[in-house]
């Protein structure tokens, strides 16, 4: 039986200070262990005070992106090593932000996914499909590429890590894929991951939905058979829709 797992990824907002805040106000409203695994992901330069504001409660810390390499000349880079020692155990890699904004490859995304993996970190591995590529009729081709591609070689591993999926059309536009798209998109990558790695391990691996996920639809995303929670992006940056959302899980 796959756990949910409802993941914030506050993307470049929240100082410090504004993370603890926000951090101590979800740790507060879950007081009891929720049945359903619950993390945040802030800016690198929020980790140490949100992982103070939650040490002892049972929200996990994640970062939003890490270098593949252990160390080196990269400047302005982040280890896996050093995402570890700072508490973290999830990691996003591969957002369509940073796809988009970066051009980060599949290659690249697949290599941040092994040099997680290898650290003890839980990869959250992003695909997804644009408006222009959804209304072609190209949403699978599209996410069979991005995950064959961003998993390649992992077959063996799929249970380490968190695939989500994230139409890109809805990310931070409103839209939202409609339960019955999100699951036709989520049946699709587990039957992939079941082509890579057999059908157990993608029985037990985990797919979360993101892509304007609020209090008042996540119910209906996550009742689906292979939605396994959500990926959160606006709603998470306010303690009550986040929480909201958490319980709707």
């Amino acid at each position: 039986m796959r756990s949910k797992l409802v993941a914030g990824n506050w993307k470049m907002y929240k100082t410090a200070a504004e993370g603890a805040v926000l951090a101590t106000a979800i740790r507060n409203g879950l007081r009891r262990k929720p049945g359903v695994e619950v993390a945040v992901c802030p800016p690198f330069t929020a980790l140490t005070a949100v992982a103070q504001a939650l040490a002892g409660s049972p929200i996990a810390l994640g970062a939003q992106n890490l270098h593949p390499e252990a160390e080196g000349a990269h400047t302005g880079e982040i280890s896996a090593v050093m995402l570890k020692e700072h508490g973290c155990v999830y990691v996003i890699v591969g957002h369509s932000e940073r796809r988009r904004e970066c051009g980060e490859t599949d290659a690249l995304v697949n290599a941040k996914a092994l040099a997680a993996l290898k650290a003890g970190l839980i990869p959250i591995v992003c695909v997804g499909e644009t408006r222009e590529e959804r209304e072609a009729g190209r949403t699978e081709a599209v996410l069979t590429e991005q995950i064959r591609g961003s998993l390649a070689g992992l077959g063996d591993r799929l249970e380490g890590l968190v695939i989500a999926y994230e139409p890109v059309w809805a990310i931070g536009t409103g839209l939202t894929a409609t339960p019955q798209q999100a699951q036709e998109a989520h049946a699709h990558i587990r039957r992939l991951l079941a082509a890579m790695g057999g059908r157990d391990a993608a029985a037990r691996t985990r797919i979360l939905y993101g892509g304007s996920v609020k209090p008042d639809n996540a119910a209906d995303l996550f009742s689906q058979p292979d939605i396994d929670g959500g990926l959160i992006g606006g709603a998470s940056l306010k303690a009550d829709s986040f929480l909201a959302i958490v319980h709707s899980a």
